[in-house]
């Protein structure tokens, strides 16, 4: 009788710790996870300067990233498309979702949002957007580097979404 498939297991820290992101070459700033690195596509940004301000937060030991995408907005205009783009790419994995929750929000420091959680196969398990209305847009999106399986990934997965909710709390944009 072979013996069923098993998962490894996934040790997390008993507390969420934060450090500040705060490079001021950079038009936002946020707190991230102590145990996350920050890292950047540098191919990306020599082939699109205009990505300069695009961002990963890695989790090495969990081999998850959140992807996040910074656009510069020159008006109302530009946040509808935003918006909408942002929208198709989110709802791209309700082919594969059990369900998404979402949730708006707006921080101490003037920015608004809203946060998708996934569920079931989906390929990211939360996403979101900030934006300040004016000027700046930002787009986060988890993604594990493994084939989904929502039962497997539920702990990482509850995890990270308490980094990005803190994150997302703590996101400032620059004037």
């Amino acid at each position: 009788m072979p013996k069923p498939r098993g998962y490894a297991r996934i040790e997390l820290p008993e507390q969420h710790q934060y450090q500040l992101f705060n490079d001021p070459a950079f038009p936002y700033a946020f707190e991230y996870a102590r145990m996350a690195r920050i890292s950047q596509d540098t191919a990306l940004v020599r082939e699109r300067p205009e990505n300069r301000y695009w961002l990963n937060v890695d989790y090495p030991s969990l081999n998850a990233s959140i992807y996040l995408s910074y656009n510069q907005m020159q008006g109302r205009q530009d946040l509808a498309k935003l918006l909408e783009d942002a929208h198709f790419m989110s709802f791209y994995h309700s082919k594969r979702a059990d369900y998404v929750k979402d949730n708006t929000y707006r921080n101490e420091y003037g920015v608004t949002g809203i946060a998708y959680e996934w569920g079931g196969a989906s390929a990211s398990a939360y996403q979101f957007i900030a934006t300040d209305s004016t000027r700046h847009f930002l787009r986060g999106a988890l993604y594990f580097n493994v084939t989904p399986n929502a039962d497997s990934l539920k702990p990482a997965t509850a995890f990270i979404e308490e980094d990005v909710t803190h994150l997302m709390k703590t996101l400032q944009f620059r004037p």
